[in-house]
């Protein structure tokens, strides 16, 4: 008990509930069109609440068809809040730049990963489960085990 309060016992304050932060994903596409609709239909899949954060990386700065690095960059320090990024691509060259931005090792935040996935399934399941708290590895697992998604 206590005297300065009466002799009632003040309970001790809670402790703050950590939530680890998110991963984030960063969707890479030859097309800005083809990566802002697949994050649009990520996100609409991915059932709402606190998604992770995920952009799109499509096209050139011009707006034209290809890929950058510098759009893949920005966008994957856009999304980085500190438990690492999934880059996940659409084809060729996209892979390649994610690979050459990788190997670099200065231009993507820490924790950045290219994830072997397909665009699309692979995207929905990064972004539901990095937002179910999932870390780098279990995003990854979870994009690439789309490949197993049978349609028939």
């Amino acid at each position: 008990m206590s005297p300065a309060t009466g002799g009632a016992e003040i309970p001790a304050p809670a402790s703050p509930v950590l939530v680890p932060a998110p991963v984030g994903i960063v969707l890479v596409s030859h097309s800005a069109a083809v990566a802002t609709a697949v994050a649009e239909l990520a996100r609409g899949l991915a059932g709402g609440g606190d998604l992770a954060p995920v952009l799109p990386a499509g096209g050139t700065p011009d707006g034209g068809l290809g890929t950058s690095a510098e759009l893949i960059c920005e966008a994957a320090k856009a999304v980085d809040r500190g438990a690492g990024v999934a880059l996940l691509v659409d084809l060729g060259s996209a892979v390649l730049t994610v690979k050459a931005l990788l190997a670099e090792g200065d231009e993507l935040p820490e924790g950045c990963r290219l994830v072997d996935a397909p665009f699309v399934e692979g995207a929905v399941a990064a972004l539901v489960t990095a937002s179910a708290g999932g870390d780098l590895d279990a995003v990854v697992a979870a994009a690439s085990e789309a490949y197993g998604y049978r349609k028939e």
